[in-house]
């Protein structure tokens, strides 16, 4: 017995290795001081809250990683399923749904927890409405409400709660229902992204108002998506509250509309993994190497490359540093190599076995069977009756649901500008709303709305005149894939050439390709024009710092999945469009409506109330 608690003694971490634990990997401590005090006289007790929104995906592996953490530290974990919170951000979760995505949120959280080797019996679940319609909660509602201004409730939200013209007053009172349970789950630190920065400093400038202990505040950073750009891993699929969540629909480890779903097939994991920005020697943006270390590396201590013996054979790192080291020092062993194709992979020849390095497409492969060992066991929990049934509940297909009317509205008059019959100024067919084809058989209504169009940022490559069309350019456009498409545009009499080339654009993906003068356009580029005369127009503008591949989408319609492929005959973009429109302060418009990207509004240089198309 003396021989087994000795033991036991010996094997327990030192409050300093706890605290190393704890704070591994994290951008942010507020009350270092504070949590150093209490690890050498107890346990921290931690919480963390997600908001029962969107459908988590891949990037929940990021907190669940960290939260493995904090329990190999011997702290006291409360997960919180925020569902009154889901609501309060802008009806993220219609009132009728949210004890169903509660209930979704509950098995897949914990089935995350399971696959990484997580013991549950260490943590405890709780839900926001299980206290937060107490007589108690309600009363510290009003009290706080009684000493926090307007602005700073509206500043802590900032970066969290979505943002709209006409906000909500509920909007307002979600950071102080954050901030206050802290007290109400009796916790010492809450952990969250870096993003929820601003409800922390509310929460420690406000709970002691009202006689409450000010906490501590443990944030996950920035991490980069699929698609090269930062975004936080603590905010909600939507889209996360994937490192402290209650946010905005905004993840980690998403490409556009290719974010990786916990229950996608092996097939998908792996077509989209291909399309993921992985840059031969960038390590700042490189969403495949943040999953390694934020997600891979804390799980295992070790890292396993995966590769033909040709290129050197399979290389264990058991270091996340030298991994990176290996994928940063390839760029400088690649002289002679052809430049990385759309996507950030490489085209053959490789670098020589000697080199010892990293190659983007061996990177890919390696995370893509890691990914999959995790995936494997809540693909089988979620394949039983009940769950499948629960899923479909919580998050109903969009096209079986009440369809939503658009609006009446013509196709802002395209005029002709030297195309040819039927064609429109961004080189696809258009064709203005008709009545439906005669003999066609009734049938339930189509769901018209945005989430079916598939608009991403893109980059121009290349810009060069139609060899057969003195008004058409031919546009190389890097869309986050494997390979930049091409695309047909009718702007040479509005945009010159240079300004085109290296320039932002936003492209619409799922228009069915089509020959325009002998040349397959492979997208429409989406452009404000003015009404009258002379007529002008501008490419629309992504908001600055966005990298190509990232999805675009209308304010409310977030979560749905676009079409692979638009049908000419059903009209779905023509029936769209018809409501674009840009705003009083050059915003671009689906009625009323902003178009965002995770970094802002569309928006276009000066044609203000122009049409879009």
């Amino acid at each position: 017995m003396q021989r087994a608690e000795a033991a036991a003694m010996e094997a327990a971490p030192s409050p300093q290795e706890k605290y190393q634990l704890i704070t591994r990997n994290l951008q942010e401590v507020l009350g270092e001081e504070k949590l150093s005090a209490i690890l050498k006289e107890r346990e921290v007790k931690i919480y963390w809250g997600t908001a029962t929104t969107g459908k988590p995906h891949v990037a929940y592996f990021v907190p669940m990683s960290k939260i493995a953490d904090f329990l190999k530290a011997g702290c006291e974990v409360t997960i919180l399923f925020a569902d009154l919170h889901a609501y309060l951000d802008n009806m993220k979760a219609p009132w009728e749904l949210l004890e169903l995505r509660t209930r979704y949120y509950e098995n897949v959280i914990k089935a995350m927890l399971e696959s990484i080797g997580v013991p549950l019996e260490k943590l405890k679940f709780v839900r926001g409405t299980d206290y937060q319609l107490s007589k108690e909660y309600t009363l510290d509602v009003y009290r706080l409400s009684s000493v926090v201004t307007q602005h700073d409730a509206k500043k802590a939200g900032a970066e969290v709660v979505k943002q709209v013209e006409h906000p909500l007053l509920s909007g307002l009172l979600y950071p102080g229902l954050q901030a206050l349970d802290e007290e109400y789950l009796k916790v010492d630190a809450q952990f969250g992204g870096v993003d929820q920065r601003k409800i922390f400093t509310f929460a420690e400038k406000y709970l002691p108002s009202l006689g409450y202990a000010k906490r501590i505040h443990l944030m996950n950073p920035m991490v980069p998506g699929l698609t090269g750009s930062k975004m936080s891993s603590s905010e909600e699929v939507g889209p996360c509250a994937v490192a402290g969540a209650r946010g905005s629909a905004r993840h980690g480890f998403v490409a556009g509309d290719s974010k990786i779903d916990l229950l996608d097939r092996k097939e998908d994991v792996k077509k989209k993994l291909k399309k993921a920005f992985c840059e031969p020697g960038n390590v700042e943006n490189n969403g495949v190497l943040s999953f390694i270390k934020h997600v891979l590396f804390p799980l295992k201590s070790e890292f396993v490359i995966l590769r033909e013996e040709k290129w050197g054979g399979n290389k264990t790192y058991t270091d996340y540093e030298a991994l990176e080291k290996d994928f940063a020092e390839q760029i400088r062993d690649l002289n002679s190599a052809p430049p990385p194709r759309a996507g950030g992979d490489l085209a053959e020849p490789r670098p020589s076995v000697a080199t010892q390095v990293v190659h983007p497409g061996d990177l890919k492969n390696s995370v893509e069977v890691a990914l999959n060992k995790l995936l494997d066991p809540i693909r089988e929990k979620f394949n039983s009756p009940e769950l499948k049934k629960l899923t479909n509940a919580a998050y109903p297909n969009p096209s079986k649901a009440s369809k939503e009317a658009p609006g009446a509205g013509g196709n802002g008059a395209l005029g002709q500008m030297g195309l040819g019959k039927g064609e429109s100024l961004q080189g696809q067919p258009w064709r203005a709303s008709e009545p439906a084809e005669k003999g066609t058989k009734n049938s339930e209504p189509e769901n018209v709305v945005p989430s079916r169009l598939d608009i991403r940022v893109g980059k121009v490559i290349s810009v060069e005149k139609h060899p057969d069309a003195d008004s058409l350019y031919v546009e190389k456009i890097d869309v986050g894939e494997p390979e930049p498409r091409t695309v047909v545009s009718g702007l040479v009499q509005f945009v010159p050439k240079e300004q085109l080339q290296d320039r932002l654009v936003v492209l619409l993906c799922n228009l069915k390709p089509q020959k325009m003068r002998g040349v397959e356009s492979q997208g429409m580029v989406l452009c404000a024009s003015s009404l009258g005369e002379p007529r002008q127009v501008e490419p629309l503008d992504p908001p600055a710092g966005c990298c190509a591949g990232e999805r675009v989408y209308v304010e409310g319609y977030e979560d749905g999945e676009p079409d692979d492929e638009l049908k000419p005959k059903k009209k779905v973009f023509e029936k769209l469009q018809a409501d674009f429109r840009v705003s009083e302060d050059c915003v671009a418009q689906w009625k009323q409506r902003d178009f965002l990207t995770k970094l802002g509004s569309i928006s276009c240089k000066s044609l203000k109330g122009g049409s879009i198309s």
